[in-house]
């Protein structure tokens, strides 16, 4: 009798990662701007999720990248993913490209990113 409590508590416990809320998730939205506010169309938005782990083996396999580009109102949809860090890189022909690392932990999100024009040439000779 008692061999079979101690193997219920096991499986129990084996079993508690299958069995665990589904992490919450967030709708993501991101805005890419130039410096006066005008919205830059066809640049390319690559999102990674810093901390996006599956828990057990038999876990749904969570996505780590998001790769895109911006409309012609300057802004990306991404649907549903997990809340944790986010890093957000933008990059575009005759600006410099952006990367920053935001947290992610509403349920609708939106990331504002403004992109500089390329520095001139330095020269220290």
């Amino acid at each position: 009798m008692r061999t079979v409590r101690v193997i219920v508590a096991a499986l129990a416990l084996l079993s508690a990662p299958l069995l665990a809320a589904d992490p919450p998730l967030t709708a993501l939205t991101i805005e890419v701007t130039n410096l006066d506010g005008k919205p830059l169309e066809r640049i390319s938005v690559i999102v990674r999720f810093l901390n996006a782990r599956a828990l057990g083996k038999f876990a749904k396999k969570l996505p780590t990248s998001w790769e895109t580009r911006t409309n012609l109102k300057g802004i990306v949809k991404i649907p549903r993913v997990p809340q944790g860090k986010v890093l957000v890189q933008a990059i575009g022909k005759g600006y410099q490209t952006f990367a920053q690392e935001y947290a992610v932990d509403q349920p609708e999100q939106t990331i504002t990113v403004k992109l500089n024009p390329p520095q001139p040439q330095y020269s220290s000779h």
